[in-house]
């Protein structure tokens, strides 16, 4: 390989990106625009559930237990009814996502220690917030009856108050469960992709389709020449992109490294190098700037965002879409971000990951290369 005629690619490869400043225009502002989209919009936090109530015990048990809810971050109360009609018109017009229901006998229960049942209706056509909900409601009336069940010892006056069994806890590496924190690795991940795979796999079909491949093969270039030449350009900008995605996630989204940066962008560049030559592959096969800016969404973009675990978690996946993902690139590398941005791990336990991620791309490197033909049919 000549890295003069490589650099000489390499450069008409610059030039032509800066003069295209749509496509210039498309690797810097999509990643941006791609973080503080999914930055700001994407949360899996649940805060202010809107709430509605009916209070059929209307006593002083009935609204300590309801002053749990109006002091949680979790719900907000906008609503008291007096019957189920009241509640099922504030489900059906989305005004409220759960509803809760003190029965009657709330009071007399609760103070003869006996059994009493909370209902808790949610909105099942948002099944996964409805669940989370429901679940923080279950907790907060738990914690009510924990309140209930020491105060009642101490009336009772068996001496030392022996407390219930309570549950302390504790989310390690991520400790307030911010989304943004699991998020932000991932979206650098999809920034990567985007600017890698859509882009690359323009680059060779815009030579055959503008006729300027016949005057590339007329000169003393080589086809590795060729294809390394156009990739370094589009590699300078994936690793600009990177740190931006870095840069903005600490400064905007208050996301910080915990483990090494260099290793990150080590590990970024090895990723990056195969959505490279993966976009470029299609580049190569398909000759046609449109269908190949199509495939690379649908083998490229989409893969990471729905089957990467970036998401959705893998293990609630279908068994058959579980075993799929381990043909996903993105899931190792994301695996790889989360460990380095949150646990602050190394290759000592990322080394599998990273394997996969080398294999990844030196078979997109081989397959450009075996793909690619520097002639004329």
């Amino acid at each position: 390989m000549n890295f003069r005629r490589l650099a000489a690619v390499a450069r008409k490869e610059t030039l032509h990106l800066l003069r295209d400043w749509r496509s210039l225009t498309l690797a810097l502002a999509i990643p941006l625009l791609l973080i503080l989209l999914y930055g700001y919009a994407l949360t899996l936090d649940l805060r202010n559930v809107p709430t509605a109530v009916w209070d059929q015990s209307r006593s002083p048990e009935s609204r300590e237990l309801l002053s749990l809810f109006h002091s949680s971050p979790y719900f907000t109360v906008t609503a008291y009814r007096d019957n189920y009609s009241g509640l099922q018109k504030d489900l059906d017009r989305g005004r409220v996502m759960v509803a809760l229901v003190v029965p009657a006998d709330f009071a007399a229960k609760v103070n003869a220690a006996k059994p009493v049942k909370i209902q808790i209706i949610g909105d099942g056509s948002d099944a996964n917030t409805s669940r989370l909900a429901m679940n923080y409601a279950a907790n907060i009336g738990a914690i009510y009856a924990r309140t209930v069940a020491s105060e009642q010892l101490q009336l009772q006056g068996r001496g030392e108050l022996k407390r219930p069994v309570e549950l302390e806890q504790r989310a390690w590496y991520n400790p307030g469960l911010r989304s943004q924190n699991v998020l932000i690795p991932g979206i650098i991940a999809l920034v990567m992709i985007v600017v890698a795979a859509l882009l690359t796999s323009t680059t060779i079909a815009r030579e055959w389709e503008t006729g300027t491949m016949e005057q590339l093969i007329s000169t003393p270039l080589r086809g590795p020449e060729l294809i390394f030449g156009k990739i370094v350009p589009y590699f300078c900008i994936g690793m600009i992109d990177v740190a931006l995605a870095v840069l903005m996630g600490h400064f905007i989204f208050d996301v910080k490294i915990v483990g090494n940066s260099a290793l990150l962008f080590a590990m970024s560049s090895l990723f990056l190098t195969g959505a490279l030559f993966f976009g470029l592959t299609l580049s190569i096969k398909l000759k046609s700037q449109v269908l190949a800016n199509q495939l690379a969404i649908i083998a490229g973009f989409l893969p990471t965002l729905l089957l990467s675990g970036f998401v959705f978690a893998i293990e609630n996946m279908p068994l058959p879409l579980q075993f799929l993902t381990y043909i996903v690139p993105a899931r190792y590398f994301i695996a790889i971000l989360r460990g380095i941005y949150l646990k602050g791990i190394g290759l000592e336990i990322l080394w599998l990951n990273a394997l996969f991620l080398t294999i990844y791309a030196l078979i997109m490197m081989i397959m450009a290369n075996r793909k690619f033909s520097f002639k004329l049919e």
